[in-house]
């Protein structure tokens, strides 16, 4: 191996640990709040990218109406929770059509939109508006219920989330996969290295989004409560700051990351409707790495998986995704000597 085939990796590398980078920290974002182990999360990635490949073919997306399915699940679940309360029927019903009436009004625009073949940029804000209320409604149906239960009750519905989740996105985008062009089609010789303008928009959005949250957590009153919540969840609801918000809230924002992520990676590589399982593993790597606590050391984790990925596929390709796996072994025993848990939390 020489340095110009050394930095070729490299760039790989960090470009691929950019992508978990985000997962990884949308998977801390979501343990910290709610105590979830978010398998789901690659499925996101997945609804993005297809989304998007179908808006690109003129065709309407079934996820569209998934967010429909889901808006109607979801109000139907809170007027009969309402009702099992004792609320006023007449204020209960116009809380659950105003709760009901963003995704529906998404919904209803992604119909109309779907066949006017939109620019690449607007496809884009479209997919992200779709894909992103679907994680808030996801969490009011599957965890919201079970918000107090252990955490080992929270990773099996997850794995069932994960399940359904699959399936149906077999259902909607069927078993072959899909590419989408690529946002900016210029490329730049850096020496040895030719860097696409793909790869740039990667970089940058990654930074981006990472400088975003950390304004959101240091700067808005949302981000204060979620951090509140991460803290401490029964002194953050003494406090007056909803679990259950911070909780939907923390899921869209999961949503989002993984919509972006797929939109970010579908022009380098092809996405079947199962792909998002893998690349949300490898995110799950790079949290574990971080304890499932620390933002930036789930950055330094993706980056160190996608650098150990992107060798061992030079190395031993056969055996890249075993290699990359078996590095969460060595970080758990590590974690295990330096942080014993008595308790089962």
């Amino acid at each position: 191996m020489d340095f110009t085939i050394a930095s070729i990796l490299m760039l790989d590398g960090v470009t691929n640990g950019a992508i978990y980078a985000l997962l990884a920290l949308s998977l801390v974002l979501v343990f910290t709040v709610t105590r979830i182990i978010f398998i789901p999360q690659g499925e996101f990635v997945a609804y993005g990218a297809l989304t998007m490949a179908s808006l690109q073919l003129g065709h309407t997306p079934l996820t569209i109406w998934f967010l429909l399915v889901l808006a109607v699940g979801v109000a139907v679940l809170d007027l009969w929770a309402g009702w099992r309360a004792g609320k006023a029927l007449p204020g209960l019903v116009k809380t659950v059509l105003l709760r009901a009436v963003p995704p529906v009004a998404i919904g209803l625009l992604g119909l109309w939109a779907a066949p006017q073949q939109l620019p690449l940029v607007l496809q884009a804000l479209l997919t992200l508006a779709i894909v992103t209320p679907m994680g808030g409604l996801i969490y009011r149906l599957a965890y919201q219920s079970l918000a107090d239960a252990s955490v080992l009750v929270l990773l099996i519905v997850s794995v069932g989330v994960h399940f359904a989740l699959t399936g149906l996105g077999l259902v909607f985008f069927g078993p072959e996969g899909s590419t989408n062009p690529s946002f900016w089609q210029a490329s730049f010789n850096l020496g040895p290295l030719m860097l696409s303008g793909q790869t740039l928009i990667i970089f940058m959005s990654a930074v981006a989004l990472i400088v975003m949250l950390w304004l959101f957590f240091e700067r808005s009153l949302y981000g204060k409560a979620l951090r509140a919540t991460a803290v401490n969840r029964l002194g953050a609801q003494l406090m007056g700051i909803s679990s259950t918000s911070a909780g939907k809230l923390s899921f869209s924002m999961a949503a989002f990351i993984g919509a972006l992520s797929g939109l970010l990676i579908s022009p380098t590589t092809t996405i079947n409707y199962d792909s998002g399982f893998l690349i949300g593993l490898k995110g799950f790597v790079a949290a574990v790495f971080a304890g499932l606590a620390s933002y930036p050391l789930a950055a330094v984790g993706a980056l160190l998986v996608g650098l150990l990925e992107s060798f061992s596929s030079f190395w031993a390709s056969a055996f890249k995704e075993v290699i990359v796996f078996t590095f969460i072994l060595p970080v758990l025993l590590w974690r295990s000597l330096r942080d014993p848990h008595k308790d089962e939390e």
